[in-house]
């Protein structure tokens, strides 16, 4: 018989995809107060893998992640989408969205992104949002699956999050007391 019971804190991140960099250092500050400080920010990936956001958005476009500092239970991913959504129809121009902004939750087994989009592979967790499961860790890294993002899939982004999970195992170990080791 299986006992339930609460899983560890994951790590919230934001997907910011973006066509002007000024707009993401506008944006960068309102996610620190929705959220709290940010632990780190990636570097910036190319979105050109797909031209799902041009005709509203404008090409080329750009994705960076804000990783958040404090952990999350993991059922805050809904209501961080809910803010989120908010905050692009603040940058919103004249209807257009600047700005797309997805919450995820990173945790060591997997990364997964909320939507408001229903799919086979989406579980519904409230208020019209799906949790999308984008990568799953196996073998040492965390691996696409045949839905996941192809930018996301990508090894430059699958290795950035894979550091940011070490940063995570870190962060579980200092909690904990124990001493970090080699």
């Amino acid at each position: 018989m299986s006992r339930r019971r609460v899983p560890s804190p994951a790590r919230l991140l934001i997907s910011v995809i973006y066509g002007e960099e000024g707009r993401f250092g506008e944006v960068f500050p309102r996610l620190v107060d929705l959220f709290g400080p940010a632990a780190e920010t990636s570097g910036v990936f190319p979105f050109d893998r797909t031209d799902y956001y041009e005709k509203e958005m404008g090409a080329p476009l750009h994705r960076r992640f804000v990783v958040m500092d404090r952990l999350v239970p993991r059922d805050a991913l809904a209501a961080a989408k809910v803010r989120t959504e908010e905050l692009e129809a603040e940058f919103s121009v004249d209807g257009r969205r600047t700005v797309n902004l997805d919450p995820g939750l990173l945790t060591e087994e997997n990364v997964f992104l909320a939507t408001g989009k229903n799919y086979s592979h989406r579980v519904y967790l409230r208020d019209g949002v799906f949790a999308d499961l984008t990568l799953v860790y196996q073998k040492g890294e965390y691996r696409p699956l045949p839905w996941t993002y192809p930018d996301i899939a990508s090894p430059g982004i699958r290795a950035y999050l894979g550091a940011v999970r070490e940063g995570l195992r870190e962060t579980r170990i200092i909690e904990a007391g124990g001493p970090i080791c080699g």
